[in-house]
């Protein structure tokens, strides 16, 4: 009687061989994109989609598709706007990062060729098709932090150009021929990437944009006329002057004169042509009234009349002259407790509070300290003709300690003293010490490296260009990939999906050996 055979026991696994090994790595690598990217799809080499993940699908309505396989089929330029898919079929380069927009939406992508092997095993050969991934796909949500900063620069860039235009090209900067004032300074004149400064341009920047009376409110020294010329340059009013009085400068007697103007002998020794008064200079412009807080009582009623009306009277003139001008006033007092105290009426204080700005002070803002010193220095050198100060990082650190009652004022007083008083243009924290006692600083604080170097490295690294942290990335892949093949660069340039003669060349520019 035969017996039938019992089921065999299936063989022992074989270890892969580094050929399984990468195949396996190929595989696990493409299902983990495909998992977590927010969707993916596969061309062939003319460019014909024949693959579409289930993550891809919500966007194919957008797209003017209602199924996966109503998708596939077409050239990818047909049915993906603005795709740049055919560049990465004809160049065999991957474009790694890429922002894309269409009436989709605006995405995160990635695209990477794909190549088939060659017959001799020497790296990979010609491309057979490529892969589109969609990394995410509300970058403005995702990726706020690294755009808000980008767009920051380019915003400030964008102000500096404009700056250097007008100085080169026009008067803007200059005492005009026809003798008219013009704003000085743009939004890249206010130095500052720390949280503070980019939250107070913000806010100028949307004032600029109105048409209401803006109130600057800050200590002394910290940039408040600087932002209304700003302000006033950014405006639609920008073509108009920019006329300037302070309040605290001229005598009480004579304000109200220099605000509206005055009649042909209106009072004794006054011109007999009369005169016309800052109102109405600023006309079609910006009015920026410094110091309010010091404005007198009796002058205040006729400011908000001619706030309120859009007209002012002329001191002995009977007859009133209609302004359009925009005010931007600014004071270093506290308005609510002059209004407590009586000194400074509650109703112009209210006209006045509609866009009110705070100002922070330097203490507030201590990382941007070095750009500031940098400013300075080379505006200091530009003036004396003499080269900027070079101060050491324990000189900065001691400055970044500091209270600053006089803000950025105060840091430029230290700056031109310690470059007077010292022998090299190199300056270290003992001369720096020196100088700040002999300024009559009450108490010198300590360094605070802990913190405020700290914190100027981080923004630094977060504000490099976008080509070096991207290269950051890549070194750090291509270093991941060669430990995990042990450093077979066969294997490592089949992982990453690149010729071995690229990666060659990647970790030659890299320093990986």
């Amino acid at each position: 009687m035969s017996v039938a055979p019992s089921a065999a026991a299936p063989p022992p696994a074989l270890p892969l061989d580094a050929e399984g090994i990468l195949a396996l790595a190929a595989r696990s690598m493409f299902h983990l994109f495909s998992s977590i990217s927010q969707g993916m799809f596969l061309v062939d080499r003319s460019g014909r989609i024949v693959w579409v993940n289930e993550g891809y699908r919500r966007f194919l309505p957008a797209l003017g598709f209602s199924s996966i396989d109503e998708f596939m089929g077409h050239m990818v330029e047909d049915v993906i706007p603005n795709t740049m898919m055919r560049r990465v079929l004809e160049t065999g380069e991957p474009i790694l990062i890429d922002l894309l927009t269409n009436k989709a939406g605006t995405f995160v992508v990635s695209r990477i060729p794909l190549r088939e092997e060659r017959e001799d095993g020497e790296g990979l050969g010609k491309v057979i098709g490529a892969i589109g991934i969609v990394l995410f796909d509300q970058p403005e949500t995702t990726l706020q932090p690294l755009i808000s900063k980008f767009a920051l620069l380019q915003r400030d860039l964008d102000d500096a150009r404009r700056e250097l235009a007008s100085q080169r090209n026009n008067p803007l900067y200059q005492h005009a021929p026809d003798g008219q004032r013009r704003s000085k300074y743009t939004f890249a004149s206010f130095i500052g990437s720390s949280p503070a400064a980019v939250e107070v341009k913000r806010h100028a920047r949307r004032a600029a944009q109105s048409t209401s009376p803006v109130l600057l409110l800050g200590e002394t020294g910290t940039g408040k006329e600087l932002l209304a010329h700003a302000i006033h340059a950014s405006s639609t009013r920008a073509k108009g002057q920019f006329v300037s009085v302070n309040i605290a400068a001229v005598p009480d007697t004579l304000l109200e004169a220099e605000f509206f103007g005055f009649a042909p002998g209106a009072f004794t020794g006054a011109d007999k042509r009369g005169r016309e008064g800052k109102f109405k200079l600023a006309d079609g412009g910006s009015l920026f009234l410094d110091e309010i807080g010091d404005m007198p009582l009796g002058l205040q009623a006729k400011l908000l009349r001619a706030l309120q009306e859009g007209e002012i009277e002329p001191l002995g003139s009977n007859k009133l002259i209609p302004f359009d001008a925009r005010v931007i006033a600014a004071t270093s007092r506290d308005l609510p407790e002059l209004v407590r105290r009586g000194l400074f009426r509650e109703d112009l204080y209210y006209r006045l509070n509609v866009l009110p700005l705070r100002v922070p002070p330097l203490r507030e803002r201590r990382s941007d300290i070095p750009a500031l010193v940098e400013a300075l220095g080379e505006d200091m050198a530009l003036r004396s003709g003499e080269a900027p100060p070079e101060l050491t990082p324990d000189a900065l650190a001691l400055l970044a300690g500091q209270h600053w009652r006089g803000n950025i004022r105060e840091l430029r007083n230290v700056l031109e003293q310690v470059t007077m008083r010292s022998d090299s243009q190199r300056i270290d924290a003992a001369q720096l010490e020196r100088i700040l006692r002999e300024a009559g600083l009450e108490q010198i604080e300590a360094p605070d490296t802990s913190h405020s170097l700290r914190d100027v490295d981080q923004e630094a690294a977060l504000l490099r260009p976008l080509s070096q942290q991207v290269a950051e990335l890549e070194r750090k892949a291509i270093a991941a990939a060669l430990e995990s093949t042990g450093g077979n660069k066969l294997a490592t340039s089949r992982l990453l999906g690149i010729s071995r003669a690229t990666l060659y060349e990647r970790m030659t520019g890299m320093g990986l050996s």
